[in-house]
Formats: structure tokens, sequence, C-alpha cells
């Protein structure tokens, strides 16, 4: 007698778990992706998800190619076991990285004829386990103080997306779940930088001459290199330490010394008194 498992995808990473009694002999193995993924049992190609078919009990590996036509996608492999009368569930969500994608691997074993039982182990480990909204534990979690029905089984971890499937109890069989949680992107933050501290500015005062000399170096004998206008306000490069002098940008890609005498330093965008 084969224990089937239906697998069907609902909203939220629901995955719904439903368990019918047919009669073929051998072992049972149906692979679900997201997304649609070419399947490989022991290296041979054996079709597309989903796959459902019935093999010689015993170690497998099975190996998922995606089909990704935007970003690539990594293939994912694992090696399971099939029992004779029981169907093993491979179910993957593939995602550009290991730590982003999700999925479980879900079997059966016969255990003692009116014996219900539970295994559930988890990525990463030490994860909360919750069976029909009340805490049972921390992974790895195996209990036998369950019972035969249908039940809600949701894995938390912080960190990662929880994870919830909803499975079938039944009695004469242990239930054996892997689950991997996918870790959550750290949330882009994006810091909008606030100006605390104004570009400073030289603004040009009154002169004599109605112009100020542009110098090539910090004094009254510098060389003259240009001349700027009363009241306009020029980007401040640096002030010297021992004239007081400020070297702005006069010009694009120019830059001059002012005498202190007949210029200030202004915020910019400010306007001087």
């Amino acid at each position: 007698m084969l224990l089937i498992l239906l697998g069907i995808t609902a909203l939220v990473g629901l995955t719904l778990i439903v368990f019918n009694f047919l009669v073929p002999k051998g072992a049972g193995i149906l692979v679900e992706a997201d997304p649609v993924s070419s399947v490989f049992i022991n290296g041979e190609e054996v079709g597309k998800t989903p796959y459902s078919g019935i093999k010689k009990p015993g170690e497998i590996t099975v190996k998922l190619v995606p089909d990704s036509f935007g970003k690539p996608l990594p293939t994912y492999e694992t090696k399971t076991t099939l029992v004779s009368g029981v169907q093993t569930v491979v179910r993957r969500k593939i995602a550009e990285t290991e730590e982003a994608s999700e999925g479980e691997l879900i079997s059966f074993e016969r255990v003692g004829k009116k014996e219900t039982s539970m295994a559930l182990v988890t990525s990463p480990d030490n994860s909360q386990i919750k069976v029909d909204g009340e805490l049972k534990g921390f992974s790895p979690l195996k209990t036998d103080d369950i019972a035969e029905a249908e039940h809600d089984l949701n894995v938390s971890a912080n960190g990662y997306l929880d994870r919830s499937i909803q499975v079938r109890i039944v009695s004469g069989y242990k239930l054996i779940a892997y689950i991997k949680l996918a870790k959550t992107e750290e949330p882009r933050v994006e810091v909008q930088k606030t100006e605390t501290e104004k570009k400073e500015m030289v603004k040009i005062l009154q002169t004599p001459t109605g112009y100020l000399r542009v110098r090539k170096t910090p004094s009254t004998v510098g060389e003259e290199v240009g001349q700027v206008t009363p009241g306009e306000t020029y980007e401040l490069v640096e002030t010297d330490d021992i004239s007081g002098w400020f070297k702005i940008i006069y010009n694009e890609g120019k830059e001059g010394w002012v005498t202190n005498q007949y210029a200030e330093k202004v915020a910019d965008g400010e306007k001087s008194g």
C-alpha cells in the first residue's frame, strides 16, 4: 500500500499535503519547484516540475535545474531515501542564493500500527515549531504527542521568513520533515544626508577700486591672477592661518587668494549683513 502525498501550493507559501492510499508497489517521489525546473534523478533527466513517479526503494539524488529567463538561478541538489509504500515530497523555491531559497523534504516511515509520530529538522537549527498555533518546542523536534488528524505546522526563526505547511498525521506512520527557511534580506535603509554643515563661501565686500584683486599667493605682493566683484560670493577652498586670506574658486577650475580685509566668510545661500 503506497502512501501518497499530493502537494498543493496555496497563498503566502502555505503548502497543503493530503494523503491518500493507493496500491502500487514501489516508492513514490513528488517534486515541486518554483520556478519550473528540470528534474534529474541519479543524473537522468526525468521531466519537469511538478514531477511524480514510482521508483525502486533506496537512496537517490534529486537535482533541480530551474528555468530562469532573467537572472541566472543556482541548481539545487539533495539526497533522500525512498521508502517502499511511501511517497517522498521534495519541494523547493529557488532564489538567487542558497540563503534566500526555501522548501521542504517530507517523507514517512512505518512505526507501530496504532502509533503516531513526527520528527522535524530545520535550517536554521533551533527554529521555533508551532503545531496548530501552539508552541511545541524548537528544532530538531521529535514528538509522539500528536493526534491522527490534519495539523498546521509553522516554523519560524529570527532573521528568516516563516514557513507554514499543513499535514495530516496518519496512524502507523512517522512523519519526517526537513524544512528550510529563507533568510530575510537586510532592509536597505537609504540614509538621506541632511547638510548640517553648509558649504562655506566668501563674499566680496565693497572696495575703493570697485573690484578686488585675486593673487597667486596670500600676500599683497603675490602675482595678480584675476579680479572679483564686490557683492559676489565664491566657494572657499581654505584659509591661510598666518595672513587670514581666503583661497577661493573665482572661475571654473581656477583658484586664487583674496585679502580678508575686503572679504568675509558666509554659509552657502546666506546673505551677509
